[in-house]
């Protein structure tokens, strides 16, 4: 699947409607972004079943500032609507399959109940 563009208006949408999307943040004139494109791209055609997209931080400034997004690239994984991941900086192709390896083996109930626990905790 190729990589689709992430905008304020299909972010909710794509993030909510998928169990596994994993979003590139970058700029056009970044040069480790660059670098890191084709790395990503080839990712996403092996993984059809994972939603890749990206948010061009010049164009998408309230979805980049949302996030906290302060250096790029910043890769996030979000799985079943929660993020388990947020990482700056480009990563080589193997660090990234270890990465969607491990995003794959998250148990998730386990991090709901570890969600509602802290929850409790904080009331």
């Amino acid at each position: 699947m190729p990589t689709i563009e992430l905008i304020k208006d299909n972010f909710e949408e794509t993030v909510t409607g998928s169990e596994i999307v994993l979003i590139d943040f970058s700029a056009a004139w970044c040069g480790p972004c660059r670098s890191f494109a084709p790395v990503y791209d080839k990712a996403a055609e092996r993984h059809p079943d994972i939603v890749f997209g990206k948010v061009g931080t010049e164009a998408q400034p309230e979805l980049a500032a949302g996030f906290r997004i302060s250096s790029i690239p910043t890769l996030m994984a979000v799985r079943d609507r929660t993020a388990l991941h947020s990482q700056p900086g480009a990563l080589p192709p193997q660090a990234l399959e270890e990465l969607i390896t491990k995003i794959r083996a998250v148990d998730m109930d386990d991090v709901r109940r570890q969600a509602a626990a802290g929850a409790k905790e904080r009331s």
